[in-house]
Parts: structure tokens; sequence; C-alpha cells
């Protein structure tokens, strides 16, 4: 399961760099010119084929004067499901016992699960 999650953000984040360079009119071969990279490496890179590198992300946040803030908090919108939004609203709505509760309670049937199911703690 982690490793599906792990492939699920390689992937949005490729869709956020395809979706930044297809808004500021660019092709491929224009900004992987402009930060140094192969056509063919960002091609991957936005197929969600390929991990983009620290440094590679950070010239395409300074190529389109985006922090890294605003890129991964449109991400995160984008990756919650209907039910995590309900879920999330309903868990605020509660009071901080509560909220303690529920926390403890899904610490302890994470801990039920064990090691073995490759889960991360994210």
């Amino acid at each position: 399961m982690a490793v599906v999650h792990k492939i699920r953000q390689v992937q949005l984040v490729g869709r956020k760099i395809r979706q930044l360079r297809k808004v500021h009119h660019l092709t491929q071969c224009d900004l992987a010119a402009r930060i140094g990279i192969q056509q063919s490496d960002l091609s991957r890179m936005e197929k969600g084929e390929y991990r983009v590198s620290l440094d590679t992300l950070f010239r395409i946040l300074a190529e389109f004067n985006v922090g890294m803030g605003e890129f991964f908090d449109e991400m995160a919108q984008e990756s919650l499901t209907p039910r995590d939004v309900r879920f999330l609203s309903d868990f605020r709505q509660l009071d901080e016992e509560s909220q303690r509760e529920v926390q403890d309670f899904v610490a302890w049937k994470r801990a039920q699960r064990g090691p073995s199911d490759g889960q991360d703690d994210n």
C-alpha cells in the first residue's frame, strides 16, 4: 500500500509540473532547456515515471515563481477524497479531548495492524 501511495505522489508532482508548464505556454523542450535537463527526463517526470529531484523541483518552482508551500498545498487538496474532507471536518469540530481520543484510537488500531503491512506513518 505504501508503494502505491508513493507512486501516486510522484504522479501528482508530475501532473502539477505539466499544469504549470501549460499555463505558462511552454513546451517540454522550452522548460527543459530553461531548467537544464533533458526533454525526455521532463516527459518522464510529468508522466510520473521518474522522480523529480529536489534540485530540479527548486529550478521549476523558480522558473514559475511558485513557492514550495503553494505547490504542495494545491497537490494536497487534489489528493484528498470527499470522504477525507468530511472526516477532517468532523474531526475539527470535536473538542481537544475528543480529538485526542480519536488519535489514540487510530494509534491503537495501527498498532494492532503490526509492522508487516508496510504502510507509512504519514
